[in-house]
């Protein structure tokens, strides 16, 4: 007897459109990956930061907690540099939150008009200013929880505040400097300012959060820039995993 040859199945054919989807997919699995195959060691790297920015502080122009609470809410999407080139009439005309309220909106829109959204930050201003003279006799609040309540503050101008002025540890600041560093030594993969700083202060000892934000700013200032990396004269450059990027 002749034994029946076992017939193969033939391969299903993928449609184009089947393929195209399988491409995306494959390419929003890689994008997922992290660009670095291992983050820069954190308490190595802010030791040497510490070491080569002894002298890292708060750009803005303050002398006690209520010109710095001004001056970061003028901040916002605006040079630190326009910021102390504003302030000195600001805070001449409105050394006080009490002069505050009593200084016409209009004069306040004037003298922070360069500041850029200068509308909304008078507005803020003016409740804020209002707020400290009814419930806190025109002192800052030394607590998270009270300043973010005041127009205008979020929780960055209150940890900029509280660390600045008053020296409480309340949290780690993060603006841009912060972000784009904290992103290439693989310490974060998100451009989430509230979940970088939520996954910095798990790793980054508490003595360390006031200091850090002014560390990393000087270091993108000098050597970490946005556009063009000096990654040939960085001191992080053994470490860094996107170093050359």
């Amino acid at each position: 007897m002749i034994s029946k040859t076992s017939k193969k199945k033939a391969p299903k054919k993928k449609t184009a459109a089947k393929v195209v989807k399988s491409a995306k997919t494959s390419v929003k699995k890689a994008l997922k990956k992290p660009p670095y195959k291992a983050a820069a060691p954190i308490l190595p790297t802010i030791a040497l930061l510490k070491r080569y920015y002894p002298d890292a502080h708060c750009a803005l122009n303050f002398s006690n907690p209520w010109e710095l609470l001004v001056a970061t809410a003028l901040s916002a999407q605006c040079t630190d540099e326009r910021v102390n080139l504003t302030t000195p009439a600001l805070f001449k005309r409105c050394p006080t939150p009490q002069a505050m309220v009593k200084t016409p909106i209009r004069d306040i829109e004037e003298m922070i008009r360069s500041c850029g959204f200068y509308k909304n930050k008078a507005k803020n201003l003016k409740s804020c200013a209002a707020t400290l003279v009814e419930k806190y006799k025109g002192e800052v609040p030394q607590n998270l929880e009270a300043l973010v309540e005041l127009g205008g503050v979020g929780r960055k101008t209150a940890n900029v505040v509280l660390g600045n002025a008053f020296g409480i540890p309340s949290g780690i600041v993060v603006d841009t400097h912060v972000t784009r560093l904290s992103n290439r030594l693989g310490w974060v993969d998100t451009e989430n300012a509230v979940l970088i700083e939520k996954e910095l202060i798990e790793e980054v000892p508490q003595e360390d959060w006031i200091m850090l934000s002014h560390w990393l700013i000087s270091h993108g200032r000098a050597i970490c820039k946005a556009r063009k990396p000096d990654c040939s004269h960085c001191f992080l450059e053994e470490t860094c995993p996107k170093r050359g990027v």
